[in-house]
C-alpha cells in the first residue's frame, strides 16, 4: 500500500513537470522571457517642466540606454532639450542647444530641438491653393510662413505616452481644421526611440479629415564638442546630395534644382563647415551662411544615409538617415550672443547646425517638387534615425 501511494505521488510529480516544461515552451515561442525581462528593465523618467501662461502643465520625460545616453523631451513643443553623446573616451556630454529651464522656451527663440508643423520651412506669401481653392496662413518669417505660422507644432502642448516594452516616447497632438490656415483636422503622432546601438529614431505619422499638406520635422541644433562656447565651424560635414535648391533674397525656392559640382554646396566629400561659408557666393550671401535645402540621393530607396557631422577634437561622430527627399542643412547664422546659454554663458553665431530631414520647401507653389498633399484614408509616414558614436 505505502509503495502504490509512493507510485501515485511521483506518477502526479511527473506529469506536473510535463504540463509546467509545455507552458514554458509555448511562451518561449510567441513571448521570450529574456525580451520580457529586458522590456522591464526599460525606465522612462518623468518629472514636471513648469507651466504655460495658460496654467497648462508641462512634462518631461528621460529616456536613458544601457551606455549611459541620455535623451530628454518636453511636451511643449515636443523638444529635445538634452541629448548626451560619447567622445573618443567615453565621456557622454550634452551636444544640443537649447535652455535651462521653460521661461526661455516660451519666449521668442529659433526652434530648439522643436517638432516643426504642419508644415517644416517656408511657404512665399504665405499662401498655397488645393483644388483651386486658395489657404491663407500666418506670415511669420517678411512675407513667408516659416514652420507652420505664429503658433506651430513647436508651440503646442503634447501628450506623451510611454511605449509598453520600449525605451520609447509617444508624443501625440490633434491640430483642428483651419488651425494656422491649414484645411483638414490632423491627427499626429512623434515617436522618440533610443537604441542601445546610441541611436535616436524619429518616427511621424499622420491622418487628415480633409485634404491638406504636411511636412514635419526635428529642428535640433547640434554641437558635437560639448561646449556651447564654441562654433562649429570645424566641424567636417558630409551630404549624400548630387543637387540643392537654389533660393531667392527672401530664402524660398527659385524652382531650380543645381547641381552642387564647383559650389560651396558640394559636400559630398565631407569638408570644414567653415571652408566655404563665407564665399563670395550669391547663395551663401541670401542665406547668411548655410540655409539651403539639399536633394538627397537614392530617393526611392527608403531610409538610407543622408549626412554626417564630425568634430575632429572630441571625436563625436553623428551620421543621420532618413526616408524623405531633402535635408535643410542651417548653420545658425542668425544667432547673435544674446540667448542665454545651457550652463552659462550666451549662444554665439554659428554654435550649432540643423539637419533637418523634409520635403522641400514652397512644395505647395512649386511645380515639380515632391507632393506634401495628404489625402483623407491615407497615412502620412516619415523616419530619420540620429546615430551616435566616436572615431
Amino acid at each position: 500500500m505505502r509503495l502504490k501511494l509512493n507510485l501515485s505521488w511521483l506518477a502526479i510529480a511527473a506529469l506536473s513537470l510535463f504540463f509546467i516544461q509545455c507552458r514554458n515552451t509555448n511562451k518561449s515561442e510567441n513571448e521570450p522571457a529574456e525580451e520580457t525581462a529586458q522590456n522591464k528593465n526599460v525606465v522612462i523618467e518623468k518629472s514636471d517642466y513648469g507651466t504655460t501662461p495658460d496654467g497648462e502643465k508641462i512634462e518631461m520625460y528621460t529616456l536613458s540606454n544601457s551606455n549611459g545616453m541620455e535623451v530628454q523631451i518636453i511636451t511643449y513643443g515636443g523638444r529635445i532639450t538634452k541629448l548626451t553623446a560619447p567622445d573618443l573616451n567615453n565621456n557622454y556630454q550634452d551636444v544640443v542647444l537649447g535652455f535651462d529651464s521653460i521661461g526661455q522656451y516660451l519666449e521668442e527663440n529659433p526652434y530648439f530641438g522643436a517638432i516643426i508643423g504642419r508644415y517644416g520651412n517656408r511657404i512665399a506669401g504665405g499662401k498655397f491653393s488645393l483644388d483651386g481653392e486658395e489657404y491663407t496662413l500666418p506670415q511669420n518669417n517678411g512675407e513667408n510662413t516659416l514652420h507652420g505660422g505664429d503658433k506651430g507644432f513647436d508651440k503646442v502642448i503634447w501628450k506623451a505616452t510611454p511605449l509598453e516594452g520600449k525605451n520609447a516616447l509617444k508624443l501625440s497632438y490633434t491640430s483642428k481644421d483651419m488651425e494656422q490656415g491649414f484645411p483638414g483636422q490632423l491627427e499626429t503622432t512623434v515617436t522618440y526611440e533610443l537604441k542601445d546601438d546610441n541611436s535616436l529614431n524619429v518616427e511621424y505619422k499622420a491622418t487628415t479629415d480633409k485634404k491638406t499638406i504636411v511636412n514635419l520635422t526635428q529642428h535640433s541644433y547640434f554641437n558635437l564638442s560639448g561646449d556651447f562656447s564654441k562654433d562649429i565651424l570645424d566641424h567636417k560635414v558630409e551630404i549624400n546630395a548630387d543637387e540643392f535648391i537654389p533660393v531667392n533674397e527672401n530664402l524660398i525656392p527659385t524652382g531650380e534644382i543645381r547641381d552642387v559640382q564647383g559650389t560651396p554646396f558640394d559636400f559630398r566629400e565631407a569638408q570644414a563647415i567653415g571652408k566655404n561659408i563665407e564665399a563670395e557666393n550669391e547663395q551663401i550671401l541670401r542665406g547668411n551662411g548655410y540655409d539651403h535645402c539639399w536633394v538627397l540621393n537614392e530617393q526611392d530607396s527608403g531610409v538610407r544615409y543622408a549626412a554626417s557631422a564630425y568634430d575632429p577634437d572630441s571625436g563625436r561622430y553623428l551620421e543621420v538617415y532618413t526616408d524623405e527627399p531633402g535635408m535643410q542643412f542651417y548653420t545658425a547664422n542668425f544667432l547673435n550672443g544674446t540667448l542665454p546659454a545651457k550652463g552659462g554663458g550666451t549662444y554665439g553665431k554659428r554654435t550649432g547646425f540643423c539637419f533637418e530631414t523634409q520635403h522641400y520647401p514652397d512644395t505647395p507653389n512649386q511645380e515639380g517638387f515632391p507632393t506634401v498633399v495628404l489625402e483623407p484614408g491615407e497615412t502620412y509616414t516619415s523616419n530619420t534615425s540620429f546615430r551616435f558614436s566616436a572615431k
